[in-house]
């Protein structure tokens, strides 16, 4: 009824979001044969988010419009994998994202760090790489669990058992539960951890700033860094939130908690996406050039940094 309609507009304005950001990376690719690192990470970023809505939005059609199909065998072991796997791919895009403004605006003096400072235009392609391949192994057991939890379905049902098929999908979900709480937990957990060492680095650059009468553009840096990963932060915190509690949920489509955590979830990859754009001077100059006639002028002077900060000198 009207819950699955608003989802419908929620996942319609994500998509489009992320598609813009998608459409124009893949142009900025074309002319230019290249792409910078901060390029790189929000374009894996869009498509994996454009895909998750996209995937998601199937997953929540067929559910209410064609459940029987969850019963047929490959189906749900293919929806169940690739939604793991997207979820998984957005959740570690975005670390990676954070990551990369701690090592390029953060400033320590440990030689590991300046180690990551100097070459992180050459690792960044390697944690895209990691991310697709912890995706990967988070896939397993959601596999196992969509296998087992269909092959005792059709036991219990040939039984007539009930009572039977509660107790062993208790005993399949509980460990999926734990292995996918936990990759997902590790990405968060990185997020946490850039955003603690960005705000270690602020505190201690005004520290030693205070006794210098000169004034450091890299003070200025710190603090819409700072803006922009609470803002991260915030979002990814009620993503991460509902993502977590909605698991022991899924199968009951009809629980209110479970709407309300599926309205968050869809609602995450467009407002973080816009979150991005308009941080990022370049990609809300071409939306507002692209789209005059939508009120988008609010957002101006209220700009959050450039995805792509430059280091400190």
């Amino acid at each position: 009824g009207m819950s699955f309609l608003f989802i419908t507009v929620q996942t319609c304005a994500g998509m489009l979001i992320n598609a813009f950001i998608v459409a124009v990376h893949c142009i900025a690719w074309i002319k230019k044969k290249n792409l910078t690192s901060s390029e790189k990470i929000l374009m894996f970023l869009g498509c994996s988010r454009f895909c998750l809505l996209c995937i998601t939005w199937v997953h929540t059609f067929l559910s209410r419009i064609y459940p029987e199909l969850f019963y047929v065998n490959t189906i749900p072991e293919i929806l169940s994998v690739l939604l793991t796997f997207l979820i998984s791919s957005n959740l570690w895009a975005s670390a990676c994202l954070c990551v990369f403004y701690c090592v390029k605006i953060a400033n320590f003096r440990h030689v590991f760090f300046n180690y990551l400072k100097v070459n992180i235009d050459r690792i960044v392609p390697w944690l895209l790489l990691g991310s697709l391949f912890l995706s990967l192994l988070v896939c397993i057991p959601s596999y196992k669990m969509t296998h087992k939890m269909l092959c005792n379905y059709i036991n219990a049902t040939f039984l007539g058992s009930s009572w039977m098929l509660n107790v062993k999908a208790d005993n399949v979900v509980l460990p999926f539960f734990f292995a996918s709480g936990f990759g997902f937990s590790m990405a968060f957990v990185t997020l946490i951890l850039s955003a603690l060492l960005l705000l270690f680095s602020l505190w201690r650059h005004k520290r030693n700033m205070q006794t210098s009468s000169l004034k450091n553009l890299s003070v200025e840096a710190h603090v819409k860094a700072m803006k922009a990963i609470m803002y991260y932060f915030f979002t990814y915190s009620i993503y991460f939130t509902c993502l977590i509690f909605s698991m022991p949920y899924s199968a009951q489509s009809k629980n209110p908690l479970m709407f309300l955590c599926l309205v968050f979830q869809y609602a995450f990859p467009a407002v973080h996406s816009l979150i991005l754009i308009f941080g990022n001077p370049q990609l809300e100059k071409i939306l507002l050039r692209t789209l005059p006639w939508l009120p988008f002028s609010w957002a101006k002077g209220h700009s959050l940094p450039s995805s792509s900060p430059s280091p400190q000198k």
